[in-house]
């Protein structure tokens, strides 16, 4: 009898040592979809980043045991970005319902702007004071500047010193209206154009209200525009 229910015992410990056994043989065996399913989701997401995109995904942990799944869907974690170290998550659609994060390594190699002169503060940048190299994107400071478009008329919030990448976040578009400007309201529609003079009550870059007072002394307001004229609407 105790023969008989050592051997039952034996046989239930053989069977259950083997579940253990399988299952993270299961896991792995579907390693190969997952990384697919990410490689796939990296391609799609990096087509629009600026220059040539190259990217890496970091191994699962071989500690890791995963039930079956018939379909993965991966996402970007809130508040991330494919840029330099990141982390993609991935979603098990079934039958089970699990979620793992894979380390990634995102590198962008393209072109961006470096200053030629130290420039201060109110400076405003000219085609001589910056100059295009190239290089992995995703070690810069964030907003560099990539296209000789974006900083040239800009003006300087902060100083740039000699070699320092250029950012956008550190560059203003120039005043369209000063205050205190003599400016030009302008009035358009249908089978009509009226002009008058004035002057502006407020600082404005192109396409922003600046509020002008008119000869008469009244005060309207309206769009500026380069050239010292302000759009006024009826």
């Amino acid at each position: 009898m105790n023969f008989l229910c050592t051997h039952r015992l034996l046989r239930h410990f053989c069977a259950i040592s083997c579940l253990l056994f399988l299952a993270p043989l299961l896991s792995h065996a579907q390693t190969p979809q997952l990384y697919s399913a990410v490689e796939d989701y990296l391609r799609t997401q990096t087509k629009g980043l600026p220059g040539k995109s190259t990217y890496s995904i970091g191994q699962l942990d071989r500690r890791t045991e995963l039930s079956p799944c018939n379909a993965f869907e991966p996402f970007l974690p809130s508040g991330s970005r494919l840029w330099g170290k990141a982390t993609v998550g991935v979603r098990c659609l079934g039958p089970s319902n699990w979620t793992i994060y894979l380390p990634v390594q995102v590198n962008v190699t393209g072109n961006y702007l470096i200053s030629t002169r130290a420039m201060p503060a109110g400076y405003v940048v000219g085609a001589t004071d910056v100059v295009v190299r190239s290089g992995d994107l995703s070690r810069l400071p964030v907003n560099v500047v990539t296209d000789q478009t974006q900083a040239i008329g800009k003006i300087v919030k902060n100083g740039f010193s000699a070699g320092q990448p250029v950012r956008g976040d550190l560059l203003v578009d120039p005043w369209a209206v000063q205050q205190g400007q003599n400016v030009r309201t302008v009035s358009n529609g249908p089978g009509f154009s009226v002009s008058s003079e004035g002057k502006a009550l407020n600082n404005a870059i192109a396409g922003q209200v600046v509020q002008v007072r008119t000869a008469s002394g009244q005060t309207v307001s309206g769009i500026a525009r380069p050239g010292g004229i302000v759009e006024v609407s009826h």
